[in-house]
Formats: structure tokens, C-alpha cells, sequence
């Protein structure tokens, strides 16, 4: 199957061809950890993982890394408010981002490399900067020099005269053009420092991803990737060192994901108009949120509210109420030989979403190929059981079957939906203020008055429970609810 994928670099969607067939290597920026996460990283990291296993399901061995930025001016700084080491600062939020992660589905890296864990990598590349020309040392500090490396914007789409207009050198820089950038930045009092061939310091941010990226995915690899933010200037700067040192391409293929934005304006902590992925899900489920982020293009942005949140909690609810259908009238059954009654649904799925997954990643048309399989299971669960409903048992396990395959690879549907909805059932009646004690208790004198044919008494319960926003579903097994 052929793989189509929106390469920033060229700016056009080029056929996926691995630098070995049947091996990608990917790499993606991590967050730098001094804070929690907001629902900017979660796009990034739930888009990039959802790539991951789709290539993977396709049968392709994937090298997945993605960095952890545990050195930083933005760390430093919090550690020195708090009188903490930095350390402390980086390990906190490494430890809060992994947790984010896991409640919104994401699988772990391959290898999650930390910059304070290779800084013997990241000095050995800066000399190799230095020793092609394309860096020098000033006062302790080590600089790449832009104008030496041919080609410097390419990714961005940015020439120097546009670049040197908005240059300027900041107070004790030692750069011999404002274009320079820092791969080594001299110590100073209060910050974490290392030995070097320049003297006492610590890393540059772009340096990082360069040298990390070689070390585990070689000179040239297969994606690389991020949010759009990250194309200029870090994208741009590990492109130039990379190439500069290895004199090889670096990465084949770029993939950026579009920015979240709150009334149309990019989510950001500088801005101040983000939330924290922690705070999003003590309002909504995860899988909510991760279903929301997958329903645009990765590469569109998304506009972040309120109303977009439910609606994509009452898709999942409805998704894992038909599954619990399907999966109770299933209960016990073994599949048999015959007609399907769903003219070759089931058989399709798969293809399908494989087919507008490979046209790059679209998570978005991927998401619309549900909605007709489970209309039709639902319909399907209202036939007779028995021997007439035998062909339309069949139809429900393998139309189950192929959608839970679908939602393996988008890191949906992987819950028990009895335990996902009554999760839910007892979320909204918590925030609805309504007893679920009391509930149980009105639908058990209900199913009293219905034995005793008291009909008019267990109308009025019904009605009673209604008036509270709790829904009835009767079925031959008893009587289930869920708040309306």
C-alpha cells in the first residue's frame, strides 16, 4: 500500500518510502518539562502516536523516539524560585507528562532520551560543527554561524535578508552576526554546568534534538516531526547542524501538526490562554479528548471549546453504548458459517481506513468510516434472537470485530464499555447532583409496581426519574440507566 504524506520541506504530499523497507525511524520534539501540559502537547503527542501505530499495523518496524527537554532556561528558572535543582523541577513534570500520556492513550517512545543524559553526544557534535566551519567559539560560548551553511531557511521557506531585518543580539551575547545561534552557552552562577573543550556550560536547545536523533536513528532517518511552531526556528537550526556535521540529509520526510487554538487565536503558555491537559480531563473523559484532537486533519488547526468537547463525549458514549449492546446480545455466542447482513460492510472497513489513513494520516475521514457500521449494528441488535437472528449475530461480531481493529490503531474503543458507561453514569450524576442510590432504589419500587401491574404507580416513577434527567432502558435482562 502506498503511503502519501505532506512533507513540509517540499510543501506537497509525496509517496512514503523508508530509508529501508519495512524499518521507519521517527522522531519527534518532547516537551520541555517545567510545567504541566496543555492540550497543545496532547495534539501533538496523540497525532503523532496514532501515525506510529497505523504504521506499525501496515506491518512496519518503527523506531519511535521522542526527546525530553530537561535542561532549560524556562527549568532553571522555576528551580531557582523554588530553591530547588533543576532536576527536581524536570523529573516532577517528566513524571506528570508520562501520566498525562497514559490517560489519554498514548503508547511510550521506543527510547526517551533526556539531555542531561547526553551531553558527552551533544559536545562530541559541536566539535565536529567546529572542526567542518560552521561554528566557533567567542568568551566560552559556542555559536553556529548561519551564513556558512548553504541552503539555511529551507524548511521554513525563510531567506537571510528576511531573517537579518528582524535579527538583533541580545545583551552579552558574543555572536559575530545576529543570526548566529547558541550551541553552547558559557556558566553562569546558578545554573547546572558540565566540563567542555570550551570551559564549564550547558547545551543550546537546538543542539539536543540533532545529537539525540544521531544517536539513535543515524545521520539520516525517515520522519521527522512536531508542532508547527517548531518549523523556525528549531526545526531550521537542528536541519543546519545536523547537515553541517554529518554532511548527509537529515531527515526525509517532515510532518507538523497544526496549532490548537481558543476563538481562533493559538493555544500557548505565553499567551496565557491554554489549559492543562489535567484540568481538561477532570471535566471530560480522556478518550473524549483524544477522539476531539483526531477529528481534524493533524494538520489543520482545531479550535478548542466547550461545545466541541461534549460533542465529542456524547460520539464516544454512543460508540460504547452500541458496543454494550452488541456485546450483551453476543454474550456466549460462537461464531458460524453464513450469509452476513451487511453487504460487505464488514469486509470493507478495514480497507477503508486503511486506504484515507494512507492518504496522510487523515484520523478525520478515518473517524466518518464508523458511522455506518455502527448505525447499522444497532439496528441489528433489535432483531429476534435465535435461529432467525442468527444471521444477524454473525454480521454483529464481525462488524465488532473490524471496527475494534480500527479503534486499536486510533487508541479508541479499548475499554470495557460496561465499565466505561457506568464511569460515566456516575460522572454526570455526580456533577448533576443526582443519588445513584436513590435511582436504584426508584427503579426497584418501579419494577415492584410493574410486577403487581400497578401500572399507573410505576408510570409515575418513570416519570419521577425523568423529571431528575435519568433515562430508562428496559430489556429482557432488566432495567439499565443512564442520566439523559
Amino acid at each position: 500500500m502506498e503511503i502519501r504524506v505532506h512533507n513540509t520541506m517540499t510543501g506537497r504530499k509525496e509517496p512514503f518510502v523508508p530509508i529501508e523497507a519495512g524499518r521507519v525511524g521517527m522522531y519527534v520534539c518532547g516537551p520541555t518539562v517545567y510545567d504541566m501540559s496543555h492540550v497543545g502537547h496532547a495534539r501533538v503527542y496523540v497525532t503523532f502516536d496514532v501515525v506510529a501505530r497505523f504504521l506499525r499495523s501496515l506491518g512496519n518496524e518503527v523506531r519511535y523516539v521522542r526527546n525530553f527537554t530537561d535542561l532549560d532556561d524556562k527549568i532553571i528558572r522555576r528551580a531557582n524560585e523554588q530553591g530547588v535543582a533543576a532536576i527536581d523541577i524536570s523529573e516532577r513534570f517528566i513524571a506528570e507528562f508520562q501520566a498525562d500520556m497514559r490517560a489519554l492513550g498514548v503508547r511510550e517512545a521506543d527510547v526517551a532520551p533526556k539531555v542531561t543524559e547526553h551531553i558527552a553526544e551533544i559536545v562530541q557534535l559541536i566539535e565536529k560543527i567546529v572542526a567542518h566551519g560552521h561554528a566557533y567559539a567567542s568568551g566560552g560560548d559556542v555559536y553556529f554561524a548561519v551564513r556558512s551553511f548553504e541552503g539555511y531557511g529551507k524548511l521554513s521557506k525563510r531567506n537571510l535578508d528576511q531573517l537579518e531585518a528582524g535579527a538583533r543580539v541580545e545583551p552579552g551575547d558574543l555572536k559575530r552576526d545576529p543570526l548566529d545561534f547558541a550551541l553552547w552557552k558559557a556558566a553562569k552562577p546558578g545554573e547546572p554546568a558540565w566540563p567542555s573543550p570550551w570551559g564549564e556550560g550547558r547545551p543550546g536547545w537546538h543542539i539536543e534534538c540533532s545529537a539525540m536523533s544521531a544517536k539513535y536513528l543515524g545521520d539520516t532517518f525517515d520522519i521527522h516531526a512536531g508542532g508547527k511552531d517548531l518549523v523556525f526556528p528549531h526545526h531550521e537550526n537542528e536541519i543546519a547542524q545536523s547537515e553541517a556535521a554529518s554532511g548527509k540529509p537529515f531527515a526525509n520526510y517532515w510532518l507538523h501538526n497544526g496549532f490548537v487554538q481558543i476563538d481562533n487565536e493559538k493555544m500557548s503558555k505565553s499567551l496565557g490562554n491554554f489549559f492543562t491537559i489535567r484540568d481538561v480531563l477532570e471535566r471530560c473523559e480522556a478518550e473524549a479528548l483524544r477522539y476531539f484532537l483526531l477529528g481534524t486533519h493533524y494538520r489543520n488547526p482545531i479550535n478548542f471549546s466547550d461545545v466541541a468537547l461534549a460533542d465529542a463525549e456524547r460520539r464516544v458514549d454512543y460508540l460504547y453504548e452500541t458496543l454494550a449492546k452488541v456485546n450483551e446480545r453476543l454474550m456466549g455466542y460462537t461464531p458460524t458459517e453464513g450469509p452476513l447482513l451487511d453487504g460487505g460492510l464488514a469486509e470493507a472497513i478495514v480497507p477503508n481506513f486503511q486506504k484515507v489513513m494512507a492518504d496522510d494520516f487523515n484520523t478525520a475521514e478515518a473517524l466518518g468510516l464508523l458511522a455506518e457500521p455502527f448505525a447499522l449494528m444497532n439496528q441489528l441488535c433489535e432483531k429476534p434472537r435465535g435461529k432467525k437472528g442468527a444471521d444477524a449475530d454473525r454480521t454483529l461480531f464481525a462488524l465488532r470485530a473490524a471496527v475494534t481493529s480500527v479503534g486499536a490503531i486510533l487508541g479508541l474503543l479499548d475499554q470495557d464499555p460496561k465499565v466505561y458507561l457506568l464511569r460515566r453514569r456516575a460522572r454526570k450524576a455526580q456533577e448533576k447532583g443526582i443519588e445513584e442510590a436513590l435511582v436504584e432504589t426508584l427503579i426497584q419500587t418501579r419494577t415492584e409496581a410493574r410486577q403487581a401491574k400497578d401500572f399507573a404507580k410505576a408510570d409515575a416513577v418513570r416519570a419521577e426519574l425523568s423529571a431528575l434527567g435519568v433515562e430508562l432502558m428496559d430489556s429482557p435482562q432488566g432495567t439499565t440507566w443512564k442520566i439523559a
